[in-house]
């Protein structure tokens, strides 16, 4: 009653005010005699008309705008999804993208494409737009440097730092020397030209050196710390000497950039001793996102916009400004957090791809078209990699470091990325750099940050000691390894206790691994010990309520399923305990065409689906990411979904299939182990006619007897299912439940569906 009142009230209102507003219009268009009105009407017609406005419409610079961020963040993920299944930091896939989409590729080959995509006339929005990313980035990396580990590693991290700047600066320098009459710009001095090819050869990308210290997990070892704390002295002094060499080109000499110089000196003093310990004040009041009111918001961002403005009228460049405002930030990790959380995924996702692409645009490979100059592009990567490599290297052993810690050292200094890009644009933007060097040093940087990784896992097996090839003798440690993956902390803690249910009585004969994985994307080196402290904090709180010991492992990742499987694989554990994601567009005909998962469209399922090795229209009752986990897993993988557990004292084990028999295993475990009271039901009569499986059921009835009991009939009450605490299930039975929405589901407990990867009768 009470919807049919509502509709008749909105189909009133409706109706009645849109007569009215016709009865207004045509009693106005009796006011329009004579008034001339001139009513334009096209010999083409309507469709033609239709059609030109559309076209006007797509070259509307707003239009041509929209239309390049999608193209460009798409191509971006992609290469940088790529990149990243190779070993490759994404900031690898973004760069090359940008160099795809730019006129040394799509422009070469898809000309027609190029310039409507990219008209030379879009480029100025462009470039204000990726400049405005490269602002926010810079105020990023100001704010990730931890000030506390500069202060306590200064000395060590200071001469491995300085060392890695000034030995390639000199020799970009001399090499500035042998082709500045070759290849500097008209009416640019050498002062200028060398500077700049110093500054670019010395540079260090402390944002993907951190992110690889990151993903490797070396981030709470000697090595890792000395890496970030000599990366992040070298931001500072960089980019110091960059101000002071935008100075010196702007000027024209070193005398006539002193006034310049000394201005920015004030300026420096003027952030660190006034606005800074203001920002302080605000950091320690408002450190939460429940008190952090928008005013205090408004603070900063003006803080970082006045910053910015300040440096680019003095004429030392935005970005110094905005690299700065985030270094003075107040150190209250709580407080950086909340501004990162609020920068970062504008910043990064949406507008610094565009920076990249701009870059790319600005760089010909096909200027390159001479032996001579890809010769002199080897030798720049040459003296590059010697002079940061080498130099970082041997100063890090001078410092006392041993060589393979020295070597690697070298190995992460040498990663340029995008700070390299942004120092090559500058010069650029300046005119010191001509397109031909632009195009080679862009080169070098792409070349440099990629061999990192390969650098590195080259140093590891070049030092590869006893010791660590003997490490897989842990592996026989005990009879019964478990591994625990969990996103959310209190899921640790269920998966805790349902994996001291299969255990609880083996004593020292079962250890449990409990591990963590966060993005790479959200998570910053600085705080990585209080977020991994508050993560694996209720599980360890259950570990020691249970009285069990417990391993924990943590990794930033940027490939969720292929690291779980990896650690469970090389770890040699019986069982891989996981919690069941949920896909945001799980079961809908979208997700199914587009493979959408809970962070983006996955490009794997799509190359699958296109390759023929997965059915387009596949009904999986799992997420993308656990369907990767069961499918590259060697061991057992139990999918737990989770309905208030707390202990497995009733336990109801479905059969459905004679393959199902496994499952018989796990509950006698169950039982040993917790007392637990089984029922296996034989849902399609497979065991009656089986007699392995009676046999196993007779065996655990004669050893525990009362502890469990075969139920023969098809159908399952509902207060059944409500009185159990857990249900164990095969992965194939699970898929044919929910394949044909049995009534069970609904009414199901606590669930652990199991991929038997092995067939092994386990022993109690």
């Amino acid at each position: 009653m009470a919807k049919a009142k509502n509709s008749l009230f909105y189909l009133g209102i409706i109706g009645g005010f849109s007569a009215i507003m016709y009865w207004i219009v045509l009693l106005g268009a009796k006011l329009e005699s004579g008034r001339d009105i001139v009513v334009h009407t096209s010999q083409q017609g309507q469709w033609a008309d239709f059609k030109e406005a559309l076209v006007h419409n797509l070259e509307h610079p707003l239009a041509i705008l929209l239309a390049q961020i999608v193209t460009i963040i798409l191509v971006a993920k992609l290469f940088g999804w790529i990149c990243t299944k190779i070993g490759q930091p994404t900031v690898i896939g973004e760069m090359i993208a940008g160099i795809v989409l730019g006129p040394s590729l799509i422009g070469m080959y898809f000309p027609e494409f190029s310039a409507i995509l990219f008209p030379s006339q879009s480029l100025g929005n462009l470039q204000f737009l990726s400049q405005l990313g490269l602002i926010l980035f810079m105020f990023i990396v100001g704010m990730e440097l931890d000030l506390k580990v500069l202060r306590n590693k200064t000395h060590e991290a200071v001469v491995i730092s300085h060392a890695s700047i000034i030995i390639p600066f000199a020799l970009g320098m001399g090499l500035a020397y042998f082709i500045y009459n070759a290849y500097a710009p008209d009416g640019v001095q050498f002062l200028s030209f060398a500077l700049f090819m110093g500054i670019a050869m010395s540079i260090t990308a402390f944002p993907v050196l951190a992110r690889i210290v990151q993903e490797r997990g070396i981030s709470k070892t000697k090595l890792g710390t000395v890496a970030i704390t000599c990366a992040a002295a070298d931001d500072i002094t960089a980019w110091c000497i960059l101000a002071a060499v935008i100075a010196i080109v702007k000027a024209g000499s070193v005398v006539s950039s002193f006034y310049t110089i000394l201005m920015a000196l004030a300026y420096v003093l003027l952030m660190i001793k006034i606005v800074r310990p203001f920002l302080i004040r605000i950091g320690n009041i408002y450190n939460s996102r429940e008190n952090l009111s928008k005013p205090v918001v408004a603070i900063i961002f003006l803080t970082l916009i006045l910053s910015a403005y300040a440096t680019e009228i003095i004429g030392i460049h935005a970005l110094f400004g905005a690299f700065m405002a985030g270094a003075i930030m107040p150190e209250n990790v709580k407080f950086r957090n909340l501004f990162i959380d609020k920068v970062e995924d504008v910043a990064l996702v949406l507008l610094l791809p565009l920076f990249f692409v701009f870059t790319g645009l600005r760089t010909q490979i096909g200027l390159l078209n001479d032996p001579e100059i890809w010769k002199l592009t080897g030798i720049i990567i040459l003296i590059a990699v010697a002079g940061k490599f080498i130099g970082s290297a041997l100063a890090a052993k001078f410092m006392g470091q041993n060589w393979k810690d020295s070597l690697s050292i070298g190995a992460l200094m040498n990663t340029r990325g995008l700070m390299e890009l942004v120092v090559l644009n500058i010069g650029y933007d300046l005119g010191v750099l001509t397109p031909e060097v632009f195009s080679m040093m862009v080169l070098m940087a792409l070349v440099t940050t990629f061999m990192t990784g390969p650098a590195l896992d080259f140093i590891n097996w070049a030092f590869k000691s006893k010791k660590e090839e003997a490490s897989p003798e842990v592996k026989a440690i005990s009879k019964y390894k478990i591994l625990l993956s969990f996103g959310k902390p209190e899921s640790g803690r269920t998966l805790l206790k349902l994996a001291n249910g299969f255990t609880q009585k083996l004593n020292g004969n079962a250890t449990f691994t409990a591990m963590h994985l966060s993005s790479a994307d959200d998570l910053h080196h600085y705080d990585m010990d209080a977020y991994e402290s508050e993560s694996f904090k209720p599980v360890i709180e259950e570990s020691i309520h249970l009285n069990r010991k417990i391993t924990t492992l943590f990794k930033a990742s940027t490939d969720f399923d292929s690291d779980i499987t990896s650690v469970a694989n090389k770890g040699d554990y019986d069982l891989l305990l996981i919690g069941l994601g949920q896909s945001i567009y799980e079961g809908s005909f979208l997700g199914k065409l587009l493979g959408f998962t809970t962070r983006i469209i996955n490009p794997e399922k799509l190359l699958n689906t296109v390759t023929g090795k997965e059915n387009f229209f596949d009904s999986s009752p799992f997420d993308e990411r656990t369907k990767q986990i069961i499918t590259k897993s060697l061991i057992p993988v139990g999918v737990f979904i989770n309905k208030d557990f707390s202990k497995a004292q009733r336990v109801f084990v479905p059969v459905f299939d004679v393959k199902d028999s496994f499952l018989v295993a796990y509950a006698q475990k169950l039982i040993h182990n917790s007392g637990a009271q089984v029922v296996v039901l034989d849902a399609a009569g497979q065991i009656r006619n089986n007699a392995a499986i009676k046999e196993k059921i007779r065996a655990i009835e004669q050893t525990v007897p009362n502890h469990i009991s075969l139920q023969n009939q098809g159908a399952i009450e509902k207060d059944f299912l409500e009185q159990q605490d857990l249900m164990l299930i095969s992965l194939e039975s699970w898929k044919k439940m929910v394949e044909s929405k049995s009534l069970w589901l609904s009414d199901i407990p606590s669930t652990l569906i199991i991929s038997d990867k092995t067939n092994l009768y386990l022993e109690g």
